[in-house]
């Protein structure tokens, strides 16, 4: 098994993750049936399956949910308004996305931007940063790369760093929290900010038809699937949550020890499977789509040659 870092969640692809349809040397998936929970860019990686000769299998295991918490918009901006030079920390470009248009929505994109210009900014990966751009916003600290909780925690540790010689400037900040909220993000802010903002602007929550989880359920432990592939630490979850609700969570972790390959795209993702009882057969060295199909080709052309 390989282990590398991964964000928690599922980066954008490019075409240096893609592989090509071009060599003939390409790892096959022969034909197996590759159960894939992605839900936002599920033809992206059904294709991807799909070029290394796999039969992909969708069946999304999350749906984000927008929340629309205008008072708490209104109270950050409000707090934030008088604060010579804030703290934003986003951990998300849809969470970014969604603090304009619901600013917007309420005559307030001047003021947002007006904290924002002024802001030491901290995103966790290229997605805050890219949102970020694409409305004219600044940013001051990336988190280091693979992007995972860990790298904006330990950013968010040497804020002190960015502020020298002026450390009285970490007077406020605001957490735009991603699908859930971080207690482990918002401990390590609070111990440096006095005063800190959340906002949870969308979550992450099972289908509203679990059906399908139902009966992939069922089929992993029928070993009618091959391989499942999992793109964040939610799915694993919410997998484990329905099995759970039907009583086969033991049967489930059972099948995925063995007769079902378990592949996750990265560490974040492999820890949480491991403290479901799941330990991943593959975690790929880049932690996005592209890799992780490739890994797993690899791996099954390597068991199959008995290797």
């Amino acid at each position: 098994m390989t282990n590398t870092p991964d964000s928690g969640s599922t980066p954008p692809s490019n075409s240096s993750n893609a592989p090509s349809n071009s060599s003939s040397s390409l790892p096959s998936l022969r034909g197996l049936r590759i159960a894939l929970l992605e839900a936002r860019r599920n033809e992206e990686l059904a294709d991807l399956v799909r070029r290394h000769g796999g039969e992909p299998y969708s069946v999304p295991a999350l749906r984000e949910t927008p929340r629309e918490p205008r008072d708490e918009v209104a109270a950050a901006l409000d707090g934030l308004a008088a604060v010579r030079r804030p703290v934003t920390i986003f951990a998300t470009g849809v969470g970014v996305e969604a603090l304009f248009r619901i600013a917007d929505d309420m005559g307030r994109r001047t003021s947002l931007e007006a904290i924002l210009a002024r802001s030491i900014t901290v995103c966790r990966g290229p997605k805050p940063v890219a949102a970020l751009k694409r409305f004219g916003m600044p940013v001051t600290v990336r988190a280091a790369s693979p992007h995972t909780t860990r790298e904006l925690l330990d950013a968010v540790e040497a804020l002190d760093t960015v502020v020298a010689p002026e450390p009285c400037a970490l007077e406020a900040a605001l957490i735009v929290h991603h699908g859930e909220r971080s207690e482990a993000l918002v401990t390590a802010t609070r111990s440096k900010i006095p005063n800190v903002f959340e906002l949870l602007l969308y979550a992450w929550e099972l289908p509203e038809d679990t059906r399908p989880l139902v009966r992939l359920v069922d089929e992993i432990i029928a070993g009618e699937v091959g391989a499942v592939a999992f793109t964040t630490q939610v799915h694993a979850r919410h997998l484990v949550a329905i099995a759970e609700e039907l009583g086969k969570r033991d049967a489930l972790v059972e099948a995925l020890h063995g007769r079902v390959t378990v592949v996750a795209i990265g560490p974040t993702c492999a820890e949480t499977l491991r403290s479901l009882g799941i330990p991943p057969h593959i975690v790929p060295e880049s932690p996005k789509m592209g890799p992780m199909v490739l890994t797993l080709a690899r791996y099954l052309d390597g068991a199959r040659s008995g290797l």
